[in-house]
């Protein structure tokens, strides 16, 4: 590792670095363990691009740091070439070639020599990226068309299954592209990626991104939500705020009924509660069900259902249209909090006003009436 970088950070310490980095934590977190900044931590893994470097394993002809600082002792005792090497067992030539090499008797540190011996040591093996234009080219091109290196490397032993040359690992090729110091892939193919990210980030151990615990798919939600046949059916979400602020946003599917809850924070407990407190604002036979975007801030949603009777649904990944009515409303929202917005300084009172005056607007989607008026129609009706 280039000096600039590994400053401050032994063998040891650069270990326990890498081993918090795998974990999933964040450059602050690891920062506070080692009480350095974020950016001493970033500039330990942005030059390798987010991804571990290989340990380092010394060859057993080499010498050792012991035998190095043998060396060094002997040196300032006046012991001869001879002596030295007979002490640790190798040639005479070889302890010349080791002093002469790290600034003779005057200037030799066993410390010093042990680290250039490592540098001079490094021979990085070309990767089979680099050494096939064609097996590049094609890897190239797959990724211009977005897709992942792991579709890459399965498409690559379908078409080539007996021709190994034509056979990289997906690893291989996240590694040509995030360490550009290989000069394989160009920098600029990285934008194809899904993340855009310029470094690989591991994702947190334990993490189960997308899995709620018995989740119920929106798959199997009645047709009569389906086709907004009949009120009571809700869309809900998180909007998002600076400084981690959030708001609850849901949606009536066929009046376009829009309520807000102040929520303390992401955290599943606070926005669950949040929700069960709103929930008892609506009267319950136009409450029987919310659909949800797959958030772990709904990962309680069983709590939900049992302190409400209201069944929940979650999108499929990467899904919004799903909860379109939620999704359109979160944009005119955004007339009242614009992003970038500090939402933890609304009062349940001021989120109240807001509601009331969207709901108050005429929507075109509804013959011009208003959400307000349809969304009485139906309360009216269950009177």
């Amino acid at each position: 590792m280039d000096g600039r970088y590994g400053r401050g950070f032994n063998a040891v310490a650069q270990e326990e670095l890498w081993d918090r980095w795998r974990r999933g934590e964040s450059l602050k977190a690891i920062g506070r363990a080692f009480g350095k900044p974020s950016s001493s931590i970033y500039f330990q893994v942005a030059p390798h691009g987010g991804i571990r470097p290989r340990r380092r394993r010394r060859s057993r002809l080499a010498l050792t740091f012991a035998e190095r600082e043998e060396i060094s002792r002997g040196i300032a005792a006046a012991r001869s070439l001879r002596a030295m090497a007979r002490l640790l067992g190798h040639a005479p030539s070889t302890v010349s070639r080791e002093i002469r090499r790290n600034g003779g008797y005057d200037r030799y540190r066993a410390a010093v020599a042990d680290e250039n011996a490592l540098a001079r040591a490094r021979r990085p093996k070309r990767c089979k990226l680099a050494s096939s234009p064609r097996l590049r080219g094609a890897v190239a091109r797959k990724l211009r068309l977005n897709w992942s290196p792991e579709q890459i490397a399965g498409w690559l032993k379908r078409a080539y299954p007996e021709d190994e040359r034509y056979q990289v690992s997906h690893e291989t090729i996240y590694r040509s592209l995030y360490i550009q110091a290989r000069g394989v892939l160009k920098k600029e193919l990285v934008r194809h990626l899904r993340s855009k990210r310029t470094m690989r980030r591991p994702r947190r151990i334990g993490d189960k991104r997308g899995q709620i615990v018995d989740s119920v798919s929106i798959r199997k939600r009645p047709a009569t939500v389906e086709d907004r046949a009949v009120p009571g059916h809700w869309e809900g979400d998180l909007l998002s705020g600076s400084n981690n602020s959030y708001i609850a946003t849901l949606v009536e599917r066929q009046t376009r009924y829009v309520t807000l809850a102040k929520v303390a924070n992401k955290d599943t407990q606070a926005v669950v509660s949040a929700l069960i407190k709103q929930a008892k604002t609506i009267p319950n036979e136009l409450y029987k069900s919310l659909t949800w975007d797959r958030g772990k801030e709904l990962a309680d949603h069983r709590r939900f259902t049992l302190a409400t009777n209201i069944d929940v649904y979650f999108c499929d990944p990467q899904s919004p249209w799903q909860r379109g009515s939620n999704e359109n409303t979160n944009g005119l929202l955004r007339q009242y909090f614009p992003k970038g917005t500090d939402l933890s300084a609304y009062t349940q009172a001021r989120l109240n006003r807001v509601a009331r005056q969207l709901n108050e607007r005429p929507r075109k989607t509804l013959g011009f009436e208003t959400p307000a008026e349809r969304f009485s129609a139906c309360v009216a009706s269950t009177a």
